[in-house]
């Protein structure tokens, strides 16, 4: 079997249907459902298996809302931070639901949003991240409303909200206990609520998770409050499931061995310098390397990593966990050939679906 050219991502087909039957699983227990959110992953060339374990998509933007519509179907939840203008009848025109950030937002363009269902997104005021950078409720946080009076003065005009809190949350007692608060602060607005988006974050697939007690957490909290539960995994949806291989260019020595692959972190795994991590490199030998990515940004650098023997040029290695927020951030910067995508499928056979072109990087400016 010929493989693809590096770089390329590779989407293992039995991983990501191992995720998926987690979710079918979490949703057949609990009543809830949950949609994708393509702020995370949107390869829609593996819809076609996804779509048959989850309800729909949620988006953050038109271009997304109208991908999940065209290429996911089922139920399409709509959300911006703010809707211009004149993108909300195009919006409305895909959406089953469209959420909006804030009660202005709500005022604005609430009337045009009549014939589907309408949502606020709340803020609780607390959530699960540890990075400043992406907690929705850090200090004077625009993401959503917080304030009861605000949020009662929506109500004869929504039939639900959006509370998105967590955030690579593996812990079933920090979420359960995060919920008990919203209840104690909200409860009285849920009961008159037809339906709660609890966001995307919490790490249900993860090894050893407790799958049955959030489950049952989630059961009871709609039998509560009489409304219908939405989860909206991102990462949990494609965790572990895809890697990004790339080829050794060149070794060199500067006090420690440096390999110099055909990638970058700028370029094709930004979130490890957004938020200064390592990528998930062999960790396996006594031969140890810095893998260092192909741009003239000094800090490109991946991490290091460790092999049973002598790297060579030539060698190729996989970088894992290369899904979620990667192929949806990936860009142009250095002029680098963007990875083609690839597909291993069940039969272990690998096809590439995806490759870009000198002339889709010279499209891509004027």
């Amino acid at each position: 079997m010929t493989l693809p050219q590096t770089p390329h991502y590779l989407i293992d087909m039995g991983l990501l249907r191992a995720n998926m039957e987690k979710v079918a699983q979490l949703r057949e227990a609990s009543g809830a459902k949950a949609l994708l959110a393509l702020k995370c992953f949107a390869t829609w060339s593996v819809f076609d298996l996804m779509r048959d374990y989850m309800d729909g998509t949620t988006s953050s933007s038109l271009y997304e809302l109208r991908l999940g519509r065209e290429t996911f179907g089922k139920e399409t939840h709509a959300y911006s931070v703010a809707w211009a203008d004149h993108e909300i009848d195009e919006a409305v025109s895909y959406a089953d639901k469209i959420i909006f950030n804030s009660l202005t937002q709500l005022d604005r363009h609430g009337a045009r949003a009549q014939g589907i269902a309408t949502g606020l997104r709340l803020n609780p005021r607390f959530s699960t991240s540890g990075f400043d950078l992406a907690d929705p409720a850090r200090p004077f946080s625009r993401l959503g409303e917080s304030d009861l009076d605000r949020l009662e003065d929506a109500l004869d005009r929504i039939s639900g909200v959006m509370i998105h809190y967590n955030c690579e949350n593996g812990d079933f007692d920090l979420f359960d206990r995060q919920l008990t608060r919203i209840e104690a602060e909200f409860g009285g607005l849920l009961k008159r609520l037809d339906w709660v988006s609890l966001g995307g974050g919490i790490h249900f697939t993860g090894e050893g998770y407790p799958l049955d007690r959030l489950a049952d957490r989630l059961k009871a909290f709609q039998d509560r409050y009489g409304v219908q539960a939405y989860l909206e995994p991102g990462e949990a949806s494609v965790t572990k499931t895809t890697t990004l291989e790339v080829s050794v260019l060149d070794i060199i020595d500067t006090g420690k061995l440096v390999a110099i692959v055909d990638s970058s972190t700028e370029a094709h795994m930004l979130d490890l310098l957004i938020y200064r991590e390592e990528a998930k490199l062999p960790q396996s030998g006594e031969h140890v390397y810095q893998i260092a990515g192909k741009t003239c940004l000094a800090g490109d650098i991946f991490g290091e990593a460790r092999f049973e023997r002598p790297l060579q040029i030539g060698d190729r290695i996989s970088i894992s966990d290369a899904a979620g927020y990667t192929m949806v951030k990936k860009n142009w910067f250095n002029g680098l050939a963007q990875p083609s995508i690839a597909l291993r499928d069940e039969d272990g056979s690998i096809r590439t679906v995806r490759s870009f072109s000198y002339d889709e990087f010279k499209g891509s400016l004027s």
